[in-house]
């Protein structure tokens, strides 16, 4: 964000485009270069619980070199500051990151960052916005002392090993808290499956499931009864299909002997047009030979 260009007071707040305010840091008292912070009351539209809009100043451009630490006792100056988060992007909440081991977290991104500084009193925001921008902030001074360069990076790897009895101690307290949860859903499976046992008369207990779902008995007669049905209908379905395919079969079978009497019928009608009449009697005796194999539903086994 550009600064304006306009001069302003001494001892005065300055306020730039978009409402923000300016403020001045000091690496240290001897720095000739200045660091500009812009602040502004953090203000949108869904209100949360961890970042109410009256006690909460929102910061941008804050440099790398200044962390959460840092950053809570240089404003600590203007009230009593109750907690600060820096994120990378504006809008993230704290809880929208992966939840993982304090031993072990992701990697930060080195840069620029934005932050939000909770205060106990709403008066706390006013008297950081009403800062004299010609008295810069001071970050690291004798009694706070802000490593960078190549000793914070020595630092930070140092903090990046954790001790071993520590670690050891965490993993006990996950697994003793994992089998006692293990133990717990063993002994509800139990009560479960006896409450779910037949009864004298036959009846089987079943749970209500989700919306939309069928109860199944989880006895294990009831499973055995359930698996012998459904191979009793795939039985059924394949006998079925065995029908559908025999049912075609026999009507090949018929239809090809009145094909055969069709073609011998045409023939003879030919022949005995400039024939006798023993053409028609042996065209009679055929037909009805082939109708009884047609009835039958059997071919003959030596030409006639």
């Amino acid at each position: 964000m550009a600064p304006s260009t306009k001069k302003h007071a001494s001892g005065r707040a300055c306020v730039v485009p978009g409402g923000f305010t300016e403020i001045s840091l000091k690496f240290t008292s001897d720095s000739v270069a200045t660091h500009k912070l812009y602040v502004k009351e953090h203000k949108v539209r869904a209100q949360t619980s961890h970042r109410p809009m009256d006690r909460t100043l929102f910061l941008l451009n804050v440099p790398p070199y200044c962390s959460e630490v840092v950053i809570k006792e240089l404003f600590s100056q203007f009230g009593s500051v109750q907690w600060v988060d820096l994120r990378d992007h504006p809008g993230s909440s704290p809880e929208s990151g992966p939840k993982l081991s304090r031993f072990f977290k992701p990697a930060e991104k080195q840069g620029f960052k934005v932050g939000y500084v909770v205060f106990q009193n709403a008066a706390s925001v006013s008297a950081a916005k009403s800062h004299p921008h010609d008295t810069p902030l001071l970050v690291c001074t004798e009694q706070r002392t802000v490593k960078t360069g190549v000793q914070k990076w020595i630092e930070q790897y140092t903090q990046s090993f954790c001790a071993p009895d520590k670690l050891q101690q965490v993993v006990d307290s996950f697994m003793e808290d994992y089998d006692k949860r293990k133990a717990e859903e063993a002994d509800r499976q139990k009560e479960e499956a006896k409450q779910q046992e037949e009864e004298e008369e036959g009846w089987v207990k079943v749970s209500r499931g989700p919306k939309g779902t069928k109860a199944r008995p989880h006895s294990e007669a009831a499973n055995k009864r359930t698996l012998a049905k459904e191979s009793r209908n795939r039985k059924r379905k394949e006998l079925m299909n065995f029908y559908t395919w025999q049912h075609k079969n026999m009507q090949k079978d018929r239809k090809f002997p009145m094909k055969v009497f069709h073609l011998q019928a045409r023939h003879v009608s030919l022949v005995s047009s400039e024939g006798d009449g023993s053409s028609q009697a042996w065209l009679d005796s055929y037909g009805s030979y082939t109708f009884c194999l047609f009835s039958r539903n059997c071919r003959p086994k030596e030409k006639v």
